[in-house]
């Protein structure tokens, strides 16, 4: 995913590996309720997934991609959306469009977003959903910048946070170095 010269279709292909990989381990210690299951050979109980109380909440417009994958995990997840852009001077969230599931206060929510750079996006939407009453968050990202970490922990420090790889830095321009560049230009080839 890093390299410059990797197209979009392979950047894509990646991005849905990863956020398979990562949503499953974000989703390993779901709640489970007890349900009797008839097998070919006997009735029993069995723990399932309560999967009608998750959520998926991605970040447009790169948080798209890895809803693809992680919605294949649970694929009657509720998902929702919230537009986020930096501004570019001030390098802070702007939100633009937010449309959530209802009853999204009851769902374990999973807030995805490839980047997590100044934590500046992440804090704004999962502001907008404890607005919402929702307790039970866990924030995932491919890359992350150790500022973004740090900033996200202290606004929120009840959302569990997972990433695929803390980088080294934000450089002057708040961007993940060493970085991949821009992770929605990237997914949708508007570079």
């Amino acid at each position: 995913m890093r390299n410059k010269n990797t197209k979009t279709k392979e950047f894509r292909e990646l991005t849905y590996e990863i956020s398979l990989m990562l949503g499953y381990e974000a989703m390993r210690n779901l709640d489970t309720v007890m349900t009797e299951i008839e097998t070919p050979l006997v009735k029993d109980i069995f723990p399932l997934v309560e999967a009608r109380n998750i959520a998926l909440v991605p970040i447009l417009r790169a948080g798209l991609a890895m809803s693809d994958a992680i919605s294949d995990l649970m694929p009657t997840a509720r998902i929702g959306h919230i537009g986020m852009y930096r501004d570019p001077i001030t390098h802070k969230a702007v939100e633009y469009f937010c449309k959530l599931p209802s009853e999204i206060q009851n769902c374990n929510v999973f807030m995805l977003d490839p980047m997590l750079a100044t934590g500046s996006s992440a804090i704004a939407a999962i502001n907008l959903i404890k607005e919402k009453g929702v307790q039970n968050i866990t924030f995932v990202s491919i890359l992350s910048a150790p500022e973004g970490i740090k900033a996200l922990n202290t606004a929120h420090p009840d959302v569990i946070v997972y990433t695929a790889c803390v980088d080294k830095y934000l450089n002057a321009d708040h961007y993940i170095i060493p970085g991949l560049g821009d992770a929605g230009d990237r997914i949708f080839g508007t570079m």
